[in-house]
């Protein structure tokens, strides 16, 4: 499994950037892509200061006038803010929300979509409060004319267009302001509400004319326009008010995407389910055939561990487990009916070469030229014997390093190269402790900021950062366990997870046996646990509810 502490992007993959200055690029710390041809972008820098550049269509760009431009203007209200999400409509319109938990919108207003109470459009970005105030938004989402709105506690506000439901009030009169999206979200279905426990929304997404959200529990809603059955609830009739999506309960939901008129799911298990529309081919299914219930999709491509779609268009793209990035639907004018595997390293390099229009379906983060150059250098360093001063070797095979860099980047070595040591007189090192491939990729990891291992080479990994007190690598180690995590293996994480003291891990490896628990107590990986370990386990299991009738 490949992993980073940073996703590497190009700015040069999106065109709209291509004339600015290099200084510039250099500084770019976030970044958006919209607008009907791709032509509008707002950027963030590492000084947080807020730019806009583009056609300006519906003064989108939010600098206080509708005047268009390929330099970057400073929207100045939103300097310093801390923007943590960006959303964007087909009129355009724009939603972001700061750090601390304020919304902003501006734009293109003729259906109320900026929430603000009227109709008119938004030159610059104005607050927006109502039914807000003593509420943390941390998510936005938009469609064509509506918007969405999750916050904190996990509740969903909706407003704007809402001729088929997608504002889910229960009725179809446009929302001028937001509302609380309170029906089958606020509560289990089929128990009374003065005694089941609140239900929290964690992921929020929007088609064209219809709304997803994401309950911490893995169940999907869906309400709004259903056409062409991109609700998933298995019919074409449009829903005023959320509805579950029932042929996904079997399944842990982790994440939810919406194209223009299909949606997909990912699973804790690395499965994608897609439905909806698909007379480009974006539901990937080898057909142009719409689906009403989810179907899955990509059996025999791996485990994914993310999915992207945006209502902008009609592609589809997912990254596997190994890094394989695929993609299908209308990519540039040609219907791929099925994940075609591209020489892409992110989701998003799919989306800025084949989507038409080329807009980001998530905010970006961006690295710079310079940082690659280093990064060039150190990786080409790495077990270079030509440069190398040091050697480790581990199982009777050698690795070529340098001191210097093991002393910048690992307290360990810092230590270990004292002059009252007397591994700092040795040329060569030997290491009994660890197997030759965790050592050798802990020493990669110094070098690259990267790890390329299994889940179950992962936990052997974990355990040295565990003993080096590399809290950063400990962190990598256990996002490569969660996104490698199976029926078969649980267990066997689990156990590492505790023994290692990896609080987080610890829970979530639990989560997952839990939410399988038939299917992972029979594995071989459970039976080999120790008696205490299967005592607390139950004992726990019993404590979040499953044994109840």
């Amino acid at each position: 499994m490949a992993c980073s502490n940073s996703k590497q992007l190009s700015v040069e993959r999106w065109p709209i950037f291509s004339l600015l200055d290099p200084e510039f690029i250099s500084s770019i710390k976030q970044a958006c892509v919209f607008g009907s041809s791709g032509n509008e972008a707002i950027v963030i820098t590492q000084d947080d200061d807020v730019y806009a550049l583009g056609s300006n269509c519906s003064s989108c760009l939010g600098v206080g006038d509708a005047q268009s431009g390929l330099e970057p203007r400073k929207i100045d209200i939103l300097c310093k803010k801390k923007i943590v999400d960006i959303g964007y409509g087909s009129g355009p319109h724009v939603l972001v929300c700061t750090d601390n938990g304020d919304l902003y919108s501006w734009g293109h207003n003729g259906y109320s979509q900026l929430g603000n109470g009227s109709t008119n459009q938004g030159l610059s970005p104005q607050l927006i409060t109502t039914n807000l105030i003593g509420r943390k938004v941390v998510k936005v989402a938009c469609g064509s004319h509506h918007s969405l709105a999750l916050t904190l506690e996990g509740e969903v506000f909706a407003w704007g267009y809402n001729n088929c439901g997608q504002v889910g009030s229960g009725t179809t009169t446009n929302q001028a302001t937001p509302r609380k999206v309170a029906a089958c979200l606020d509560h289990l279905e089929g128990e009374p509400p003065a005694i089941n426990r609140t239900r929290k929304v964690t992921e929020i997404a929007c088609g064209q004319t219809s709304s997803m959200a994401l309950l911490d529990n893995g169940e999907v809603y869906g309400w709004g326009y259903n056409g062409n059955g991109q609700l998933g609830v298995g019919n074409n009739v449009n829903q005023p008010n959320p509805c579950r999506v029932a042929a996904l309960q079997q399944m842990i939901v982790v994440q939810i995407v919406c194209g223009y008129a299909h949606a997909m799911a990912l699973t804790d298990e690395g499965s994608v389910y897609a439905w909806g529309a698909n007379s480009y081919g974006q539901l990937g299914t080898g057909n142009k055939a719409n689906l009403v219930t989810p179907t899955k999709i990509a059996l025999d491509k791996g485990r994914f561990v993310e999915i992207g779609a945006t209502h902008y268009n009609h592609v589809s793209s997912a990254i596997t487990q190994t890094g394989k990035v695929y993609m299908w639907g209308q990519c540039r004018g040609q219907s791929i009916t099925s994940p075609m595997e591209t020489r892409f390293s992110t989701v998003d390099d799919a989306f800025a070469c084949f989507s038409m229009p080329a807009v980001t379906w998530r905010p970006l983060s961006f690295e710079t030229d310079n940082f690659y150059t280093i990064e060039r250098h150190l990786r080409m360093a790495f077990d270079n014997q030509e440069t190398s001063d040091l050697k480790f070797m581990v199982e009777g095979r050698v690795v070529h390093v340098h001191k210097a860099v093991l002393k910048i980047r690992c307290e360990h070595f810092r230590s270990m190269f004292q002059a009252h040591w007397g591994e700092d007189d040795k040329d060569v090192i030997e290491i009994t402790q660890f197997s030759y491939p965790v050592y050798r990729a802990f020493l990669e990891y110094l070098y690259t900021d990267q790890v390329d291992l299994p889940p179950e080479d992962a936990i052997g990994l974990l355990d040295l950062a565990n003993s080096y007190c590399e809290q950063q690598l400990k962190k990598l180690c256990e996002r490569i366990i969660k996104q490698g995590i199976t029926v078969e293996n649980a267990a066997m994480l689990l156990a590492a997870a505790i023994k290692y003291e990896a609080r987080d891990l610890e829970e979530f490896c639990f989560r997952f046996c839990f939410n399988h628990m038939t299917a992972v107590t029979q594995t071989e990986a459970f039976n080999k646990l120790d008696e205490q370990t299967v005592k607390n386990f139950i004992l726990k299991a019993a404590q979040r509810g499953a044994f109840k009738y």
